[in-house]
């Protein structure tokens, strides 16, 4: 039995009298199972279980390894990894895994994680019918949130078979985490690769073998439609065949057309769209839809401006001021100076640097420019994270606004 455990704390050898009613126990001693199911897949059964070092509910799950695997060690390496894979994962909406093991003598493979009491977000909305918008928004962004943390990763972390029933809530605080990530896998370089997951949420691109993790943003949306219509996708098809047919030529469930609110619908069109035209996780949490949840009634996130005052020089008598304004890690400073083109100085985060910045020097011609062309231009000439343009055109545009009452003699009006 090989043992992978993602603690290395141990316990000690309990009383029998102690764990009376259990069926069996990891091989640390640490976790005991109850013989209750409170959860079942095609391949695997969840167990209630306990964790006896913090007192707490777990989930046990056993999944049966496939025969193919057991006689080949080259995929149970390759299964080993992929366990190994899901100990590395730290996000708040991503399902924790305390422990997993394979049992080679049964031919299972044991992972022991959080233990929800809520259970799945499809049993929850199930149970819950009524139920506002913006309480699907919170679990939108909190999904997103968990797909941008696996997609970032180098390389990138596909998880192949989200969908409701994959997606856990903690129903007391309303907390969502991607879990069951037993068909994740790592975005390798391979010729070929196997179609996995629910046929309803995958998306057509996975059936050719020529995919990437926008596969999840696609399963995203079906799962979205799920919640919205309490409809499972594509539920009008009489079989499998039928599901095939329809997502091969990208037609789309019908429940689709059974969203009434348009900024609803054209979001969850924005994740079933062909792969080239695919939002990825980071774009959609900048969308409208998710925004008005985080900002408000506004369709877009203020731009947090501290005006500070850097420095006080005195430049030709007349003593200038130098702003700062800031949106997330990006910091725009300008020096409120009677001259034309303005020089902006920007901080932004570096890609190639883990937590460290750049800063770049620029010229904005007040009379003429722009945030956007601007914002353009640098993104061509400064190698800048994605999405950024969008950022520095709201912060060249708060600068504006101050700026705009010292520059009277070099705006024309009408």
């Amino acid at each position: 039995m090989d043992a992978v455990e993602a603690e290395e704390q141990q316990t000690e050898p309990p009383d029998e009298e102690e764990e009376e009613g259990f069926v069996e126990k990891d091989p640390t001693g640490r976790f005991i199972r109850y013989d209750e199911i409170v959860g079942s897949g095609a391949v695997k059964i969840v167990y209630r279980a306990f964790d006896k070092l913090e007192g707490v509910e777990v989930a046990w799950s056993q999944s049966r390894i496939n025969d193919s695997v057991m006689v080949c060690s080259q995929k149970l390496d390759q299964l080993n990894m992929e366990i190994q894979l899901l100990r590395t994962f730290r996000h708040k909406n991503i399902v924790k895994l305390f422990a997993s093991w394979i049992d080679e003598d049964k031919g299972i493979v044991n992972i022991i994680t959080e233990y929800f009491t809520s259970g799945s977000l499809r049993q929850y909305r199930t149970k819950h019918k009524k139920l506002d918008m913006k309480a699907m928004r919170r679990w939108a962004i909190q999904i997103l949130t968990g797909l941008e943390y696996l997609h970032s990763q180098n390389p990138a972390i596909i998880h192949r078979d989200l969908k409701c029933d994959n997606i856990f809530i903690n129903g007391n605080h309303g907390k969502v985490k991607i879990g069951d990530f037993g068909l994740a896998t790592f975005m390798q370089q391979q010729k070929t690769r196997s179609i996995k997951g629910t046929l309803e949420f995958m998306a057509p691109e996975l059936y050719t073998g020529n995919y990437n993790e926008l596969v999840d943003i696609y399963a995203f949306g079906m799962c979205m439609l799920e919640l919205v219509t309490c409809e499972h996708p594509y539920s009008e098809c009489q079989g499998i065949g039928h599901i095939f047919k329809n997502v091969s030529e990208g037609k789309k469930p019908a429940a689709l057309y059974k969203v009434k609110d348009v900024e609803v619908r054209s979001f969850i069109e924005n994740c079933l769209a062909p792969v080239d035209e695919r939002l990825s996780a980071s774009e959609l949490l900048k969308s409208s839809f998710l925004q008005k949840d985080i900002y408000g009634s506004l369709s877009a996130p203020p731009v947090s401006v501290s005006l500070v005052e850097i420095e006080n020089v005195t430049r030709d008598g007349d003593q200038c001021d130098s702003f700062v304004f800031r949106k997330g890690e990006f910091l725009l400073r300008g020096n409120m100076e009677v001259t034309n083109p303005v020089h902006l100085l920007l901080r932004f985060p570096d890609p190639t640097l883990l937590g460290g910045f750049k800063v770049a020097e620029f010229p904005l011609d007040v009379a003429k420019d722009t945030g956007l062309s601007v914002a353009t231009e640098m993104a061509e000439q400064v190698q800048l994270p994605q999405g950024s343009i969008e950022i520095i055109t709201e912060l060249i545009g708060a600068f504006l606004l101050v700026l705009i009452r010292y520059w009277k003699s070099c705006v024309t009006t009408p």
